[in-house]
């Protein structure tokens, strides 16, 4: 494999890894503060995924339009690694900020 694959798949586990481990320690929060931090850490997450692939989609618009009328498309390792870290990011915000 690529050196390159084998660091995308292994910060991905560990961001696995590390929501999992993050997830796992909410129950000892109560019921109303564990969902709010885990609905604020996924709005974010939601709102970060659709700016990218609006983006994304803005840069398609523009090759097909006025470049060269190729498009690459999305790495799904890379917007996958991105999307984990960022929820890993802000849940850990969240938690610090609402938790104990």
């Amino acid at each position: 494999m690529d050196g390159v694959v084998i660091a995308f798949l292994t910060i991905l586990v560990l961001s696995i890894i590390l929501i999992l481990f993050t997830l796992s320690t909410l129950p000892l929060i109560g019921d109303e503060r564990k969902n709010f931090i885990k609905m604020k850490a996924q709005s974010y997450s939601f709102a970060a995924v659709v700016l990218y692939l609006v983006f994304e989609m803005g840069k398609k618009v523009y090759s097909a339009f006025w470049g060269s009328n190729t498009y690459e498309g999305l790495s799904p390792f890379s917007f996958l690694l991105s999307i984990c870290i960022i929820y890993l990011i802000t849940l850990l915000f969240y938690k610090r900020k609402y938790g104990n």
